[in-house]
């Protein structure tokens, strides 16, 4: 990776008319705006359909895209909705998503579309099909979730469906044929557009890197359809579920409760699941940040009872085995470790064999020198962040630290004051020796706690940030293309 810089804004947060970000204009307009920034890479989180909590990370499905993120300005273009329709759709601009309100009417409409599809779009959707096996899934799936009252896959009342048994897949598939031909459009028209925003967006200068969760949830047509993957008991539920114990960023830990990986089975097939789900990725994005890569060397396990993640032990994850798979598989991806939160000797070790970049976090930097993600303690080979989704903007981290931090910070910054800080933070990451420097676009914006996207540990209010028009300027652009070019990252 050469020397460079990006920046981090989920497609959600994308501003637009309809309430949430998509994949059209507004899109394009932020690459524009990232070129005019000398920056070279657009980071985002995962973009698959959203489960409980609107979480990225608890998608239904590792493969799909979101429906949410589907253009419906490109689907008035193709014929399939009308000016009116959209106007129907059209919500006021705010800058917290109401998912409520975006999804309220928003499978109908897309239903719309779907109905005016012409012979040959029917054709395009069925070539697109058999190009994508787990697409045959994943609609039968939304299919029978839906039909089912969106109850989770291990309580339908079809036991045989329920253990995704041959026959009974195939009688819910011509029973649902309907609503399985529906979900196969919608991600058709979601990869048709995300192929050509990357297309415009490698054409511009600007790559793209993506987010691969460490887990998948459990309600999900990954474990649904292909339960020999994962530790589950005889009526589909794990005995143990992932987490992490207490760390910085909460006392009790984080119980994630996915389910936990057979890793010894998913060895003796080749990681033949993983090499799946990273060639799926690939199509998405030009580099992969792997999530909690810690994992890979070893995992916390929960029993699947328990409150809190306080109560756990460690469990010996695939380390190199699936990570020599998997950059041999794809030597054209760059990867990411995201190597945050407890490490151990074991842990940089895999990340040195393995050979890939690891993470250095500016706001975890200021509790003393010896401190390990100052920028002078840097190796070229390492991604530096002002902060990560999961941490508070910069203006926020500041406002909120501590006595003895902010003094740290302020004296190794050589400033004192919210905004002096915030500047003082963007340099020192833009002037590391890091190869990639990565910015939430809140902390360019300067934007407080408000504008947070994720506060781990805690459930509600999370994924709602969005940008609003008027933002992304050009005096911004040239702002931010000075202080990149100024430490010859453009």
């Amino acid at each position: 990776m050469n020397r460079s810089a990006g920046i981090l804004l989920p497609v959600f947060s994308l501003p637009g008319k309809y309430g949430i970000g998509s994949l059209g204009l507004e899109a394009r307009e932020f690459i524009d705006f990232l070129e005019k920034a000398g920056q070279h890479w657009w980071q985002i989180l995962p973009v698959g359909p959203v489960g409980g909590g609107n979480s990225p990370y608890t998608s239904i499905s590792t493969f799909a895209g979101n429906p949410l993120f589907v253009d419906l300005e490109m689907l008035k273009k193709e014929g399939l909705l009308t000016a009116e329709e959209l106007k129907s759709a059209e919500l006021p601009e705010q800058a917290k998503i109401d998912y409520g309100a975006v999804n309220a009417g928003r499978e109908t409409l897309l239903r719309r579309a779907f109905d005016r599809l012409s012979g040959e779009q029917a054709q395009a959707v069925r070539s697109f099909a058999q190009q994508h096996p787990w697409l045959r899934e994943y609609a039968l799936y939304r299919a029978a979730k839906g039909h089912f009252g969106n109850m989770a896959w291990f309580d339908w009342p079809d036991e045989a469906l329920r253990r995704h048994e041959p026959e009974a897949c195939e009688r819910w598939r011509v029973e649902l044929a309907a609503d399985v031909a529906f979900h196969t459009t919608v991600q058709y028209w979601f990869f048709s557009q995300w192929a050509e925003l990357k297309a415009y967006a490698n054409a511009h200068g600007v790559k793209l890197i993506g987010d691969l969760p460490i887990y998948v949830s459990l309600d999900s047509a990954d474990v649904w359809s292909e339960r020999k993957e994962f530790l589950l008991d005889s009526t589909g539920h794990p005995t143990k579920v992932a987490g992490v114990p207490p760390d910085y960023f909460s006392e009790d830990g984080q119980l994630w409760g996915n389910p936990l990986y057979d890793w010894a089975a998913q060895k003796k097939d080749g990681f033949g699941w993983w090499i799946r789900r990273v060639e799926g990725a690939s199509m998405l994005c030009d580099a992969i940040r792997i999530d909690h890569f810690r994992g890979l060397e070893s995992y916390w396990a929960v029993p699947a009872e328990a409150k809190t993640a306080k109560v756990g032990a460690w469990e010996k994850g695939p380390g190199m085995d699936l990570l020599r798979v998997l950059t041999n598989w794809f030597p054209q991806i760059t990867y990411i470790a995201e190597d945050l939160g407890i490490l151990t000797d074991e842990v940089h070790q895999l990340r040195e064999e393995s050979g890939l970049p690891g993470m250095k976090v500016l706001e975890f930097a200021f509790s003393g020198p010896d401190n390990g993600y100052l920028p002078h303690h840097y190796d070229p080979h390492c991604i530096c962040y002002t902060g990560t989704h999961d941490n508070n903007t910069v203006v926020g981290w500041y406002e909120s630290a501590g006595q003895a931090e902010r003094a740290f910070a302020e004296q190794y910054l050589g400033v004192s004051g919210t905004e002096n800080v915030r500047k003082a933070l963007l340099r020192a990451g833009q002037s590391s020796v890091a190869e990639l420097f990565i910015a939430q676009l809140q902390d360019y914006l300067g934007l407080g706690s408000d504008a947070r996207t994720n506060v781990p540990g805690v459930a509600d209010g999370n994924w709602q940030w969005r940008l609003t028009s008027g933002h992304l300027t050009d005096a911004l652009a040239q702002e931010i293309h000075v202080l990149t070019a100024a430490y010859s990252r453009c």
